[in-house]
C-alpha cells in the first residue's frame, strides 16, 4: 500500500510508531490489512497499554514479527476490555482498576 493508509480498528486508530513499522514491511501491512477490524483493535490495544517506550517498542517488534508468522490476535492479556464475549474476571477488574489510580 503506497498510499500509506493503515486501517484502524474498531474503537482505535493506529499510533504514529506501529503505521511507520507497517508501511516498511510490506508482508506486515498486507497481514494487517487482512485482519478485521475487532482483531486489528486488540493490536492496537496490545500496542498501547506498556507504560514504558521500551516495552512499547518491544510489542511493535513482536507484532511485526507475529503477523509474519500468520498470528491473528495477540496474546491474552489483562487490558483487553473491548471484547463483550467474555466477562473481565473478578481478578483482572482488580489489577485494572488498581493500574487506573494515580494514572491520567
Amino acid at each position: 500500500m503506497s498510499s500509506g493508509v493503515v486501517s484502524g480498528g474498531v474503537v482505535h486508530t493506529v499510533p504514529m510508531d506501529l503505521r511507520r513499522v507497517l508501511i516498511a514491511s510490506p508482508k506486515a501491512l498486507a497481514a494487517w490489512e487482512d485482519l478485521t477490524p475487532l482483531a486489528r483493535n486488540e493490536w492496537i490495544c496490545w500496542v498501547l497499554w506498556p507504560k514504558k517506550a521500551e516495552t512499547r517498542s518491544q510489542h511493535i517488534e513482536r507484532l511485526r514479527s507475529e503477523l509474519l508468522e500468520g498470528k491473528r490476535r495477540p496474546c491474552s492479556w489483562l487490558g483487553y476490555t473491548h471484547r463483550k464475549d467474555k466477562e473481565l474476571s473478578p481478578s483482572v477488574r482488580w489489577v485494572l482498576s488498581r493500574r487506573g489510580k494515580g494514572s491520567a
